[in-house]
């Protein structure tokens, strides 16, 4: 078996599989981020700590109810999804003619009292959340030993992302969707209800976060700070991508992802700021990012 720079083919193909898995969840909660920014104008810095509550509920429906993932991976996004039908309608509907800041502000101001909700009540050690029995062990690949449960995450991403980027992008309701942040005055005369597309809108993306800590839940201890260390990021992958792009928030997660892992086997110290140095070199040449629209 070949080498690549004095890399056995193993470690290589194994770090290419864990960037690809980051890049899954960068993607998805960009997607989430990117859906509530392009439709909403809001900047929704409690989106990692709504990702750590789909992580938690998947495991307090496991541990209390005994709800087996697969109804975690329906139910979850669908009650965070709601919780965030609840946050837009109280607060966020007030903030849609201010500034970006005050959006923001109220959105951090969230994450810190959700997350300090969860700390407070699990403490920060971290829970486990067992791997489904019809997704555990693997696949010889020849080249690399493949986990099941890794390689349905992946594919999970895949399906969820470009589907929703179709929803939006090639349908009738997108094109709703679109208009409705371009001129509501206008698709409201048509009969619809702008507001509460709005308000789903909201709840649709929230809710893309909170099946992303569903799918986390198995691969990564659950625990309250799980999405503050995520979420910056995140916001670093939206950027580069250009905010508000539906697909860039997809190609620049899945691709980021891969660039984290190759730059973990060959300079392991530069993988953890990796993604900023490409921030601000994309910043630099394209302000907007790379699929982003200039104003």
């Amino acid at each position: 078996m070949f080498e690549l720079l004095g890399i056995p083919p193993q470690a290589l193909f194994g770090q290419l599989l864990l960037g690809l898995i980051n890049g899954s969840f960068y993607a998805l909660l960009s997607l989430g981020l990117a859906v509530i920014f392009g439709l909403l104008n809001i900047i929704n810095f409690a989106h990692g700590a709504q990702y750590m509550m789909g992580a938690f509920l998947a495991w307090m429906g496991m541990t209390y109810l005994g709800i087996g993932y697969w109804w975690a991976l329906l139910l979850v996004p669908i009650a965070v999804g709601a919780t965030g039908v609840v946050i837009e309608r109280l607060m966020i509907s007030r903030l849609y003619h201010l500034d970006h800041l005050y959006g923001l502000l109220l959105t951090f101001g969230l994450a810190l009292i959700i997350q300090g909700l969860f700390r407070n009540q699990y403490g920060v050690s971290g829970l486990p959340y067992t791997i489904p029995p019809e997704l555990s062990g693997g696949t010889n690949l020849g080249f690399m030993f493949l986990p099941n449960y890794r390689g349905w995450v992946v594919l999970a991403s895949l399906i969820v992302c470009f589907g929703t980027w179709f929803a939006i992008e090639k349908t009738r309701l997108g094109a709703y969707l679109r208009a409705a942040t371009e001129n509501p005055t206008l698709v409201g005369a048509f009969g619809i209800n702008v507001p509460r597309m709005i308000t789903l809108t909201y709840g649709f993306g929230v809710g893309l976060a909170a099946l992303a800590g569903v799918l986390a839940a198995p691969i990564y201890s659950v625990n309250p700070n799980m999405g503050a260390d995520l979420i910056i990021v995140v916001f670093a992958v939206v950027v580069i991508g250009g905010m508000g792009s539906i697909l860039g928030a997809i190609l620049t997660g899945f691709g980021l992802g891969i660039v984290e892992g190759l730059t973990r086997v060959f300079y392991p110290e530069g993988s953890a700021v990796v993604i900023f140095v490409i921030m601000a070199i994309v910043l630099l040449v394209k302000p907007a990012g790379l699929f982003g629209r200039t104003a």
